[in-house]
C-alpha cells in the first residue's frame, strides 16, 4: 500500500495495483480500475515515485523470502526418443 494525503490533510493507504491512471488537473486525481477517484495533495511525480518504491519493496521482500537453493539444473528431454500423443477419449483403460 502507498500512503497518500487527501486535500483536507487526512492520510490514507491506497493499493497501487488498483490504480488505472493518475492525472494532474492541476490537483492530482487518482482513478482506480473501478472508477473511484481520489483527489490527493501529492504531485503526479510523487505518486509515481511512491508506486515505484512500493513495487521495488515487494520485489525485494519476495527475493528475501525465497531461500537460495542448490537444486540441479534441469536437462532437456532426449529429442531422439519417439513420443506418441494419445487423445484422452481414445486411451485404453
Amino acid at each position: 500500500m502507498i500512503i497518500v494525503t487527501r486535500l483536507n490533510g487526512q492520510e490514507f493507504a491506497l493499493n497501487p495495483d488498483l490504480i488505472e491512471r493518475a492525472d494532474c488537473t492541476p490537483d492530482t486525481v487518482i482513478t482506480l480500475v473501478d472508477g473511484t477517484k481520489y483527489l490527493v495533495s501529492e504531485s503526479l511525480s510523487d505518486v509515481t515515485r511512491l508506486i515505484r518504491e512500493y513495487r521495488a519493496l515487494v520485489i525485494a521482500e519476495a527475493q528475501r523470502a525465497i531461500p537460495p537453493t542448490n537444486t540441479p539444473t534441469l536437462t532437456a528431454v532426449d529429442d531422439a526418443a519417439p513420443q506418441t500423443v494419445v487423445p484422452l477419449h481414445r486411451r485404453e483403460r
